[in-house]
């Protein structure tokens, strides 16, 4: 009987060598958010961002509450929020407020308008003349270095104490951020477009109005709105020294009679009407430039 042939045995080495079956992993698909999670998340980031603002605000107004409870500020020092809001409340109700509200809006829209009606044009011109700039630039920040109080007694020698004082100096505070910025935008215009401009051979005209106003227009806007902010704060300190009526008149008036709480509830009004035009002001900027978003 013949033996059956022996198998031959593989090495050991080899067998642990012999390649496997491969395996692939397939890589981690993102996970996509659901159109709900993202719309909360567009409500809840807004939320988040005035609760923060308005942190501070509430903080102050409960410490001063619990100082007027607690009689760590005497009444004639500090007045109780309560009392504030009801002088106030009492001051629209009887009109007096809202009165000198309407006599301080038309000092400032008229102040605004005169600087502003002299600054645009005057940093167009410096901005696309570099002679013109080079004649009145140094003259106009030297001019821009003097405060509005500076001018105060040079205006009321010349233009005596009526509204031509408030307005002058309220132009004075309006035109100074409307010229620099208007020569800013006008000086950083990118040179690709007025190659573009050049090469569709553009007169002078359509370079202005169609390429150079629209890209420098975000930092002439701005300009506009640091002008009325200015021309806002001027007319409180111009109304301070020089008025009979107004915000500012309210202020002075309740200081001579030592009362605090009409004091407070004026620089409540002049604070809150500050506020809502410059959130005015702030979204009409977006509006207007938000082209600007989708490339020039």
């Amino acid at each position: 009987m013949s033996a059956l042939p022996q198998a031959r045995a593989l090495p050991v080495t080899a067998a642990r060598q012999r390649p496997g079956p491969k395996l692939t992993v397939a890589a981690p698909v993102p996970r996509a958010f659901p159109a709900a999670t993202r719309r909360r998340s567009a409500v809840l980031k807004p939320a988040r961002g005035w609760a923060l603002a308005w942190l501070l605000p509430l903080s102050l107004l409960g410490l001063w509450s619990l100082a007027a409870r607690r009689g760590w500020v005497p009444d004639q020092v500090l007045p109780a929020p309560e009392a504030v809001w009801q002088v106030f409340v009492d001051s629209l109700r009887s009109g007096e407020l809202l009165t000198n509200l309407r006599i301080s809006l038309l000092r400032v829209l008229g102040g605004f308008g005169v600087g502003t009606a002299i600054g645009l044009p005057l940093g167009l011109a410096m901005g696309l003349s570099p002679t013109l700039k080079d004649y009145l630039a140094p003259s106009f920040k030297a001019f821009a270095q003097v405060p509005v109080l500076g001018w105060l007694p040079f205006l009321m020698l010349l233009v005596g104490i009526d509204e031509a004082l408030k307005v002058l100096l309220i132009a004075k505070a309006t035109l100074v951020p409307v010229v620099l910025n208007t020569l800013h935008g006008i000086e950083n215009v990118p040179p690709r477009y007025l190659e573009v401009a050049r090469v569709l051979k553009f007169n002078r005209a359509q370079v202005l109005t169609q390429v150079v106003l629209p890209a420098a227009f975000a930092p002439i806007w701005t300009g506009i709105r640091y002008g009325f902010t200015n021309a806002w704060l001027a007319l409180v300190v111009v109304e301070l020294l020089a008025s009979s009526e107004g915000l500012g008149f309210m202020i002075v008036y309740g200081r001579q009679l030592f009362q605090l709480d009409v004091v407070l509830a004026a620089v409540l009004a002049v604070g809150l009407v500050g506020f809502v035009l410059d959130r005015g002001l702030a979204r009409v900027e977006t509006r207007l430039t938000r082209w600007r978003r989708q490339g020039f």
